[in-house]
């Protein structure tokens, strides 16, 4: 059989605040009216991203790399290898996620409903730190949009 390579080169990505410099985001589509987003999410090889809370559906695809859930003190919760799809629902249990051996691209889905709030960012302690809302990929995605060429 043989092995590819995802080549995410073509992928003008876009810094996810400054939480870790090398996590990235793109939005592929976003629709208002049916209130889905869908985001490619790159998480850094051999790191953890902020510790949060998802409060809307998400459904995942992993596109590249393997895609690892972290318990809040920093163990490995659950790992996800390229091509696993998964339908998780909004949970108050705070992780953080990461990319394994190499850098991880997912395919998030993102499904709120009536919700407005998608993420809750947290400090070490679990303290909120912010949030990201359906209101706020809006405007990322319009942001984004403008200034991508072509």
């Amino acid at each position: 059989m043989t092995s590819y390579q995802f080549d995410d080169h073509a992928i003008h990505w876009n810094r996810f605040g400054d939480f870790v410099p090398s996590f990235h985001y793109t939005i592929l589509d976003l629709d208002e009216k049916s209130r889905i987003a869908d985001v490619l999410f790159k998480f850094p090889a051999n790191e953890q991203i902020v510790l949060h809370r998802h409060h809307a559906l998400n459904h995942t695809f992993v596109v590249q790399g393997e895609h690892r859930l972290y318990e809040t003190d920093g163990s490995l919760r659950e790992t996800r290898p390229t091509g696993s799809y998964t339908v998780s629902p909004g949970s108050e249990v705070p992780h953080r996620e990461g990319g394994g051996g190499q850098d991880v691209i997912i395919h998030f889905s993102i499904r709120p409903g009536n919700e407005e709030l998608l993420y809750e960012i947290l400090d070490d302690a679990g303290n909120p730190l912010g949030t990201v809302t359906f209101q706020a990929l809006v405007e990322l995605y319009q942001a984004q949009r403008s200034s991508t060429p072509g």
